[in-house]
């Protein structure tokens, strides 16, 4: 038997002023709203319920209601979804997107093993700027780091000199041809974010990841120190800006 339809009030998501923060999908308990290449969109008609539960979370006015046919409210589906998605991190359903701490031994407890192994500093998980979410608990009271991703193959010493005591958020303004300012800002609005620390390489396109995290800051309405850095691409350090 096939879904039924109705005429009945369902939300609208205008693309066009759509920023990717992501916060609407969390905000969405029935997993009616998903995030495709970077943008919110509804994902089933049956699995929204037209409350707009979604609506206060979004800050750029891209969601809106609208009445029109539609498939019927379905509970029953939304619900075994939800028992399915048990366990699973996004609406993607990709496990390597779970948001999650990650506890490192202190310096006591490593010194008689893996000697001469350069450590990772990393203490949580995703990384990716798209994948992480805007309100996990690592984010408070945290020292943000916001890195090109190409930075930590190009300087040796990455790991102790900015991932070490930061969270850590990387992406690629050039390949991933989006505005990283719009997430940026619903973190450092939503969190007790205490520094910004961005790292770019001294490229052209690479400007991207300074811009969002400047844009960020100012769009956030907070003083918060920041600092930034551009390194060589033969992997030295060539400037460091601090506000």
């Amino acid at each position: 038997m096939g879904e039924r339809n109705t005429i009945r009030k369902i939300i609208k998501i205008d693309e066009e002023k759509c920023t990717g923060c992501g916060l609407c999908a969390e905000a969405c308990h029935e997993g009616a709203i998903g995030m495709v290449n970077g943008k919110a969109k509804l994902l089933r008609d049956d699995y929204c319920d037209g409350l707009g539960d979604c609506l206060p979370s979004c800050e750029a006015g891209a969601i809106s209601f609208e009445t029109r046919e539609a498939a019927e409210y379905d509970e029953a589906a939304v619900n075994r979804n939800k028992l399915k998605s048990e366990g699973e991190a996004l609406p993607c359903g990709c496990p390597g997107t779970q948001s999650k701490t990650i506890r490192r031994e202190t310096e006591c407890e490593t010194a008689h093993s893996d000697v001469g192994e350069n450590k990772s500093r990393l203490s949580q998980w995703p990384i990716q700027i798209k994948l992480t979410p805007v309100n996990a608990p690592y984010f408070t009271d945290a020292n943000l780091l916001v890195a090109a991703d190409c930075t930590a193959y190009t300087y040796g010493d990455f790991h102790d000199a900015f991932i070490k005591g930061r969270i850590t958020l990387i992406g690629c303004p050039k390949l991933d041809d989006e505005d990283y300012s719009g997430k940026l800002t619903a973190i450092i609005k939503n969190n007790s974010i205490k520094s910004v620390t961005a790292v770019r390489m001294d490229i052209p396109c690479c400007v991207g990841i300074e811009n969002a995290a400047k844009k960020a800051l100012q769009n956030s309405g907070k003083s918060i120190p920041w600092q930034v850095v551009t390194i060589s691409t033969d992997g030295k350090i060539l400037d460091w800006q601090e506000g």
